[in-house]
């Protein structure tokens, strides 16, 4: 449960001492209050979202939805494979909080609802949403992301998505399992990976039979990791006759009987515990193909645009959720005769946190724009975000971990107990580097992007361009850069793409934050002034206007959280 202030304040004191120095409760908090993500909003032309969002922010802050995070985590979904008949039903049952969560998500656009809006950056809007609304909880993200991911890769198959886009679209959640076409909106997953392959599906097994039905086929074999199998469709990968392709599988048949989607069994996961995740066998499934037979990895790839963007943005508002904890903390706690917010040492790792979210918020932004735009015809931007996707999802899933355990490390031991909610976004952040690719299945495709797609390098070095003579340190980085593609191998594709993504974060930052947010940064991660951890930024560094910039309400002052 997540306590009022009054109920802080009844509870403060105890039979051998007084409780003093603790910070009171974060809520309620604005969760849109972020400079650099209404800057970005603003300027990747989803402005018009601006009001939603900060409404969005009140709730997402708010001490209703923080009990529905805690409580859809504590309480996991359960399989139930049979009813009381013996009948195979084949369904989870997830906690009242897991539908109120969706059920906002979805009311809010975060789904696939942009796929219906025509206005330029609603996709953006999207995106920013997910960064407001990530400060929740991360497991309900997965079928809202799924189900915006699907609707591209069903548009291969014209007369499915007339059929299903406007549902897949639509903003009400029906969590109800029945025939699709009856329901008022409709959610998608998707099943991939199999046992023996993991990221190489080409080796998947799942045969997929003709039937004498056009477009219609039999599927027969398991998934390994096919994650909200309550979900009304999948999308799903399988043998063909004529090679690999991708298929729509309806939980419920049109005539109103349950596909064949026998779940094994749930996984026991290091994080994501609010969010079902199953292993599902077909034995007769009935299926239907989307996009040309023996070309289902071409048919998913917009959709794995879509999830790696996901990825980033989830990361980065985990990133932005416990700096907010970390920052909130350190203005309310004291420690050596003076609240650590004006320890210097403090005020350095809060200063360098604050430096890695905003480059990682801005960068999202900075996709999600050019995803929009890509989407509209922009030829040139469907090139830039063909491979800065990728660096992204590489880079900011990658930094997750580590920022967490430093955010979480602010708050000392009271950051390492259950209550104060850290532990949950700890065990949460190595997900978001192995979803939809681990690091090297997405460094590989950054060094095939390269090689198979010259007008990639030439989007990303045209976007590095724009801040062409503003810092020597980031035009060494181009140009340094420029030299590691000539010389790009298996060996040194980290190391690559990782000099790729701070060169391009650099960038983004030098064009668009206050001086000393970009000189930092310049300094550090282009620059080499830096140590091995965060909280070694150099003490030419403007720590107070970085700190200011990133807490909301800003300022440091007492009461300023």
């Amino acid at each position: 449960m997540v306590s009022t202030p009054d109920e802080h304040q009844a509870y403060r004191g105890s039979a051998t001492h007084e409780v003093t120095n603790q910070a009171p409760p974060l809520t309620p908090y604005d969760a849109s209050d972020d400079t650099a993500l209404l800057e970005g909003l603003r300027r990747e032309g989803a402005g018009w979202a601006e009001e939603d969002l900060r409404r969005l922010g009140r709730q997402a802050g708010s001490a209703q939805v923080r009990e529905w995070a805690d409580l859809a985590n504590r309480h996991e979904p359960e399989l139930r494979t049979h009813d009381r008949y013996g009948n195979r039903v084949d369904e989870v049952e997830f906690h009242p909080s897991w539908h109120h969560l969706m059920r906002t998500a979805v009311a809010e656009g975060l789904a696939a609802s942009p796929w219906a809006d025509d206005r330029p950056g609603a996709h953006v809007a999207r995106s920013a949403g997910g960064l407001v609304w990530g400060h929740t909880e991360a497991g309900h993200g997965c079928p809202t992301s799924m189900t915006y991911a699907a609707v591209p890769a069903l548009r291969t198959q014209p007369e499915l998505a007339k059929l299903y886009e406007p549902l897949l679209t639509s903003r009400e959640y029906d969590p109800v399992l029945r025939e699709p076409t009856e329901k008022r909106g409709l959610l998608a997953g998707m099943g991939m990976t199999e046992k023996q392959g993991g990221s190489d599906v080409r080796t998947n097994t799942t045969t997929a039979t003709p039937t004498a039905e056009p477009g219609v086929y039999t599927l027969r074999g398991h998934k390994w990791f096919t994650s909200a199998p309550m979900c009304d469709v999948f999308l799903v990968l399988a043998q063909a006759p004529g090679g690999l392709s991708c298929f729509l599988v309806p939980r419920v048949l049109p005539d109103g009987t349950r596909n064949t989607f026998r779940i094994q069994r749930l996984k026991d996961k290091l994080g994501n515990r609010s969010n079902a995740s199953s292993e599902p066998e077909f034995d007769g499934t009935v299926a239907w193909l989307v996009g040309p037979e023996g070309q289902g990895v071409k048919t998913i790839i917009e959709m794995v645009n879509c999830t790696r963007l996901d990825c980033v943005m989830m990361s980065a508002a985990l990133m932005r959720t416990t700096l907010v904890e970390a920052g909130h903390h350190a203005r309310h706690r004291s420690a050596f005769g003076a609240r650590l917010v004006d320890q210097p040492l403090m005020r350095n790792v809060l200063a360098d946190l604050a430096l890695e979210s905003e480059a990682a918020t801005t960068l999202t932004l900075r996709l999600a724009g050019a995803a929009d735009r890509a989407i509209r015809g922009d030829e040139g931007e469907a090139a830039f975000r063909r491979i800065a996707t990728a660096v992204g999802k590489y880079w900011v899933t990658k930094r997750g971990p580590a920022f967490t355990a430093e955010a979480l490390e602010c708050l000392g031991g009271n950051g390492y107990v259950e209550d104060s909610g850290m532990p949950r976004h700890y065990r949460e952040a190595p997900l978001l580097s192995i979803w939809e690719g681990s690091g090297n299945v997405n460094a590989l495709d950054v060094l095939r992007a390269l090689s198979r797609e010259p007008d990639t390098a030439e989007a990303l070095f045209g976007e590095l361009d724009l801040a062409r003579g503003a810092d020597a340190r980031l035009d060494g980085a181009v140009t340094r850069l420029r030299t590691g593609l000539s010389e790009a191998s298996q060996t040194t594709a980290r190391r690559l793409v990782e000099q790729m993504a701070l060169t391009l974060q650099a960038s983004l930052l030098v064009r668009h934050a206050p001086p000393a947010v970009a000189d930092a940064f310049c300094a550090t991660r282009l620059g080499g002034d830096w140590g091995h951890a965060f909280g070694t930024l150099p003490r030419t560094a403007g720590l107070a206007a970085i700190v200011e910039r990133a807490l909301p309400g800003g300022g440091t002052g007492a009461g300023a959280g």
